[in-house]
């Protein structure tokens, strides 16, 4: 039976329906919001992994059709997901993985498939609502409806879901979710926003998503089923009480060891010291070598947790609001454009920026938008397995390697020069070396610095610090700069970036059911100050952007031509400008407004393609003296070439002073004279004088001569 509901939501309808496309998955919704339409189907196994995680897989795959486009590329078929898909996958994922029940393991899938794009109304929020309500009425033990909208300002105004053109106007563009009491992720950038602002936003946010979970409830009555049987995965009581009786002390002492290598070793020590003395007492705990380590690791978390609780001390021995030891380098490697080393605790990146130019740029074909997309700044994130002291194998860049680059990007791209006044392809590698917590916002630090050691104009430097949480009841405790330990034990990871005005980046995940308006306003006041505090650090190695470029980047120089003129400039088959390209060993990219940018790593070359380029586009100037080869002669004359594809007629009786009876005494075809431009018709025809170029000539040459005759009577 299809079930189908309307309800207006910020200004536009939004329609649920169930009952009518995917009926084999265990609950599928089909959300509609302008023209833009999402499916959303849940599947789940009826038996239980035996993996140490809950198998949760979101899949968000964007259908070309639904913008009307066929993929481009050699297969013409949908491949893997790109960078949009997978943000908008994440984005689905954080919020939804905590509200499932503890020890729930059964593998779950969601697939989110864009059906229509409106290229107005952007599909990623309304996927999280369609997986919602296929959860809450499916067999899956879940039932918290949850939903997420974003959120935009434009000249003042809070606007919910803005239009991908309203975003344009934004200086604001969070995403947020939650269910109808709390906020479980936040996610988007601003444009150096305060951080009371920021809050506001979360404010209006929760309040529109507090709607949507009720729309929800409304539309999901008398339509869900039982949840499925299912037992949660649990350690054995008795093995978990002889643990903690033989590990609980060692576990303490390891936990307080600063170095992460020192203690990630004490605890691998403890748990061979807790299988032999098991095994010693009875062979069969042999076979319990997982089940131990998973007590173990509720034995450290619930240690780590009490003792921030209780003492207020964290396993490196740094108060709740302290930073770790910063070193920030600049100029670490000898030829790139731009390079910055940032050390944070035993968290390092090194980040490196590279300048091109427009040919450089990234195009992206997207469902969003009527034309293809280009993207002249790109941070990429990456993180080897021997940043954490792994030998794992190299595979494709992760999901979590694309969230964390995108996330440094949104930090640092509001802080770039216009791109008319810099125009440069700006891409940032950021490779983590080491990792103990907090990489991205150590991405976020060294990309600032490496671009002001490459002399990128940057409005300022930009720094980011994650805040963590640790929540019992009422027992609650806001961390400063979490290491890897309080972010996988903890409740928390909420990371802020931005400069010394306000935010520019923000990401938040939580495991805990959601956070109150409270907490949220002190994390945003502990974070503002941790930023303000590695700004100043960051100051002491390079305090704003150099003065010039690197000697090894390229020097962009745009010059504006006719429109009309840009096939002189290429040429017949692109002729003309490969000889402009070799003989001055610049490059040069022209757009169809007549902008010409001409790219060089020498100053000379850039300035002889310029040269070469406005002797091409340049009008003709009466009275100018020009030099170019004879193309052809006549009985009455000779036709010059002063500019390419421009000619003039030389007459017969402007070649010498002396009287000329046949042009070719004085004259040949593919000689190169000088001639002086007389006058241009109504017509456009151009007369020239070999004549008067050769007074002139003469006369400049008597007034040297001259001169230098003065100098010596001087003497």
């Amino acid at each position: 039976m299809i079930q189908r509901m309307e309800r207006q939501f910020a200004g536009r309808t939004l329609t649920l329906e169930i009952g009518r496309m995917a009926k084999l998955a265990q609950g599928s919704c089909l959300v509609q919001y302008g023209d833009t339409v999402v499916l959303c189907a849940v599947t789940v196994d009826d038996k239980a992994t035996h993996l140490p995680f809950f198998p949760l897989t979101i899949e968000y795959r964007e259908k070309s059709y639904a913008a009307g486009k066929i993929p481009g590329g050699f297969f013409k078929r949908e491949g893997r997901p790109g960078e949009k898909e997978i943000l908008s996958a994440r984005q689905i994922d954080r919020p939804i993985r905590p509200l499932f029940p503890d020890g729930f393991k059964n593998e779950t899938q969601v697939a989110c498939f864009i059906l229509s794009a409106d290229q107005e109304n952007d599909a990623d929020v309304l996927a999280l609502i369609g997986t919602s309500v296929a959860l809450n009425m499916s067999k899956v033990p879940f039932n918290t409806p949850v939903a997420s909208v974003r959120v935009g300002r434009i000249q003042g105004n809070w606007v919910i879901n803005p239009t991908f053109q309203q975003l344009a106007y934004s200086d604001v563009d969070i995403v947020v979710a939650g269910s109808a009491h709390a906020i479980t992720m936040v996610e988007g950038g601003a444009l150096e926003v305060p951080e009371a602002e920021i809050l506001e936003a979360l404010t209006i946010a929760q309040e529109a998503i507090r709607e949507l979970c009720v729309f929800q409830t409304e539309f999901l009555e008398g339509h869900t089923v039982p949840d499925m049987e299912w037992t949660a995965i649990q350690p054995d009581a008795d093995l978990k009480a002889k643990v903690d009786s033989v590990a609980a002390v060692r576990v303490a002492e390891a936990l307080n060891l600063g170095d992460k290598q020192e203690r990630n070793q004490a605890m691998a020590a403890v748990t061979e010291h807790v299988i032999a003395e098991l095994t010693e007492e009875d062979a069969q705990y042999a076979e319990h070598a997982k089940d131990i380590g998973e007590i173990l690791r509720s034995i450290e978390k619930k240690t780590m947790r009490r003792q921030i609780l209780d003492k207020g001390e964290r396993a490196d021995g740094r108060g709740l609001d302290d930073i770790r030891q910063i070193t920030s380098e600049v100029g670490v490697l000898p030829r790139t454009h731009g390079s910055a080393l940032f050390t944070r605790g035993q968290t390092q990146a090194l980040a490196v920026v590279t300048l091109g130019t427009s040919r450089d740029e990234q195009r992206i074909d997207s469902i969003d938008s009527r034309e293809e997309i280009t993207k002249s700044f790109m941070l990429h994130y990456n993180f080897p397995p021997f940043s954490v002291g792994e030998a794992r194998p190299f595979r494709g860049t992760s999901r979590r390697e694309v969230g964390h680059g995108n996330l440094a990007e949104r930090a640092i791209q509001p802080l770039l020069p216009a791109y008319d006044d810099f125009p440069y392809t700006i891409r940032i590698v950021s490779d983590v070396l080491e990792s103990n917590g907090s990489s991205s916002m150590a991405t976020v630090c060294g990309s600032s610095l490496a671009l002001m050691d490459a002399g990128v104009p940057i409005k300022s430097a930009c720094a980011g610090v994650a805040m963590g949480l640790i929540k019992e009841g009422s027992d609650v405790a806001i961390l400063t700069d979490i290491l890897g330990l309080e972010d996988a034990l903890g409740d928390m990871d909420f990371k802020v970036a931005g400069t010394r005005a306000g935010v520019t980046s923000i990401q938040m995940d939580i495991k805990i059911e959601g956070l109150t308006v409270e907490i949220l306003t002190e994390a945003l006041e502990r974070a503002h100050k941790g930023r303000l505090h590695i700004l100043d650090q960051m100051e002491k190695a390079l305090a704003g952007p150099r003065d010039d470029l690197s000697a090894y980047a390229p020097r962009i120089v745009s010059i504006q031509i006719n429109p009309e003129k840009i096939g002189e400039i290429i040429g017949p088959k692109g002729k003309t400008i490969r000889a402009i390209q070799e003989e001055s060993g610049a490059k040069i990219d022209i757009d169809d407004s007549g902008i010409v940018k001409i790219a060089a790593v020498s100053a000379e070359a850039g300035a002889r393609a310029r040269e070469m380029i406005e002797a091409i586009v340049k009008d003709p100037e009466v009275g100018r003296i020009y030099e170019g080869p004879v193309k052809n002669t006549t009985t009455f004359g000779a036709f010059v070439e002063i500019m390419p594809g421009t000619e003039g007629l030389c007459h017969i009786s402007e070649l010498q002073e002396a009287r000329t009876e046949n042009t070719e005494d004085v004259v040949k075809k593919g000689d190169i004279v000088r001639v002086k431009l007389l006058s241009i018709d109504e017509k456009g025809r151009l007369r020239l004088s070999r004549k008067a170029a050769m007074a002139e000539d003469a006369q400049a040459a008597d007034g040297g001569a001259s001169a230098g005759a003065e100098d010596g009577s001087e003497d």
